[in-house]
């Protein structure tokens, strides 16, 4: 089995070598929301894990620059709604640049206790009160204990890997 090892000379090469690394980490595909008084927003993410169980508490990993950054740190609080195979479509609407009215206009969802947005038809939604932030250079690190888990029966999931969607 062939394998590349190159020594890294610029800050260039260690930032493309760690992307292209990275793409080879398979990760679930989730839209992330959330609502109040910071304004309503969403976006697709893969940088999302459990951190532990007790209590319940995911951690979600949101570039400061993103147009949801303001609404979902005023807000403190946020929906992770884990995608299933048939929500390729609505993955791209919510990882690009259109306006929030119409990403939310692509699927049906329904509002949670905490005013955020769960997705109908999502295989797992975490409805979560952000408890603490860190700071991750050009991310923050949302650490979101979970109040609420809604959970939808079959469903195949939807990873990225490799620079692309798979069904699993």
């Amino acid at each position: 089995m062939p394998s590349n090892t190159a020594p890294l000379s610029t800050d260039e090469d260690h930032r493309q070598a760690f992307r292209n690394a990275m793409s080879r980490l398979g990760a679930a595909v989730t839209i992330v929301t959330t609502d109040g008084p910071g304004g309503r927003a969403g976006f697709a993410a893969t940088a999302v894990c459990s951190v532990s169980d007790s209590p319940p508490t995911l951690l979600v990993c949101l570039n400061r620059g993103s147009s949801a950054h303001l609404p979902v740190t005023r807000n403190g609080v946020v929906c992770v709604n884990v995608l299933a195979a048939e929500h390729e479509p609505l993955s791209r609407l919510f990882g690009g640049k259109t306006p929030v009215e119409e990403r939310f206009a692509g699927a049906a969802w329904e509002e949670t206790a905490t005013g955020c947005y769960r997705l109908e038809g999502a295989l797992t939604s975490f409805d979560c009160r952000i408890s603490s932030i860190a700071d991750g250079s050009t991310h923050e690190v949302l650490f979101c204990e979970v109040e609420a888990i809604h959970t939808r029966d079959g469903g195949q999931g939807l990873i990225y890997f490799d620079r692309g969607y798979r069904t699993v």
